[in-house]
């Protein structure tokens, strides 16, 4: 077994240096530095749990392929980064406050989860559980669920 302790940082490659900075600043991200984002090098931002984000670019081919969840069409790839919240009321509030729009949402046993979307239309899903002991994971018995996860 490979000794993994946890998630170093999510890499995103972004079209646009300063709207993405802009997003992920607005959901509390800070950015730490700018690593030569021209030359393909990471801009570095991290939120107060810890979370590191490195923003990659810049992009050099249209999007052509779609790696969103809640599409018909299924390609291969990452198709969505998520974070833990607190609170779920908290956090709805708090995306309409700052005019950022759903994608979807759902309910499984004690897992509240929504989606948002950065301006590349990459998926992040926020999930905040009744519990810090949440049931929903290595239990197959409730699979169906999970028919509204996009």
């Amino acid at each position: 077994m490979l000794n993994i302790t946890k998630v170093d940082h999510i890499g995103i490659r972004v079209s646009d240096k300063l709207v993405s900075i802009a997003f992920y600043e607005r959901l509390g991200i800070r950015l730490l530095s700018d690593a030569g984002f021209e030359q393909g090098h990471p801009i570095i931002m991290q939120h107060p749990s810890g979370v590191f984000l490195n923003l990659l670019g810049p992009a050099n081919m249209p999007n052509d392929r779609n790696i969103l969840m809640d599409v018909d069409e299924k390609y291969p790839g990452i198709t969505h980064v998520s974070f833990r919240v607190g609170s779920m009321d908290a956090t709805r509030q708090f995306l309409a406050d700052n005019d950022i729009p759903l994608s979807g949402q759902f309910t499984f046993r004690d897992l509240q989860a929504v989606f948002i979307r950065d301006p590349d239309r990459n998926v992040i899903e926020l999930d905040s559980y009744a519990s810090e002991e949440h049931g929903t994971r290595g239990d197959d018995t409730g699979k169906d669920g999970y028919r509204a996860h996009p």
